[in-house]
């Protein structure tokens, strides 16, 4: 939107959000743990942030000493996204955004990645992408490919707000699986949760 945009400080990071769009105010605040989370983790690594939005969770990484990747199809909110890097003192010419089809992105590179953080649509389709996506239908697959672009010591962070989710039991089978969501949901989200996993390969 093309609304006023203000800082909010979370953490000690600051963001801008566009308040007065209805849903699109530009940070996922339930998101804050697993950020912090995931920036632990990331600290001196080499980050990548799938669906990125408005590269909350890369600032996050970058602050805690990352290369950061970010992958959003939008070149909106990557800008917004290079904007909260500035507002946070961060250069983002040392980092990269990459505007194009996150799954694409995935299955056609090779490089790995310390720590990927992955926070899909419950579903999209976009005229950009081929097909649709339904992330309890699709996940498996995601996750998969994803994977494989994790280092042999590194961790996805996966997350998703679809009601009812349930991860697969094929994942469960094949990697070390964490269901981090007691700890990542803050309280006063608890009434309309996100779930979340760390998963490592085995």
């Amino acid at each position: 939107g093309g609304g006023e945009r203000f800082r909010v400080r979370e953490r000690g990071h600051v963001f801008l959000v566009d308040l007065t769009a209805h849903l699109d105010t530009g940070l996922f605040s339930d998101h804050r743990e697993l950020r912090a989370m995931a920036a632990k983790e990331a600290a001196g690594r080499s980050f990548l942030n799938l669906f990125a939005y408005t590269c909350t969770a890369s600032v996050y990484a970058a602050k805690a000493g990352a290369r950061t990747t970010s992958v959003d199809l939008s070149g909106t909110y990557l800008a917004w996204g290079e904007e909260n890097f500035r507002a946070n003192g961060l250069d983002p010419k040392r980092h990269r955004f990459v505007q194009g089809d996150c799954l694409a992105f995935l299955a056609h590179g090779s490089e790995r990645y310390g720590v990927v953080f992955l926070n899909p649509p419950s579903y999209s389709r976009s005229h950009r992408m081929e097909g649709d996506f339904e992330v309890k239908r699709d996940h498996v697959a995601l996750v998969r490919t994803a994977m494989r672009r994790v280092e042999p010591e590194g961790s996805l962070f996966f997350s998703t707000h679809a009601r009812g989710f349930v991860l697969d039991e094929e994942l469960l089978r094949d990697y070390a699986v964490d269901d981090v969501s007691s700890r990542s949901v803050p309280r006063d989200y608890a009434r309309s949760p996100h779930q979340a996993f760390r998963i490592r390969h085995r």
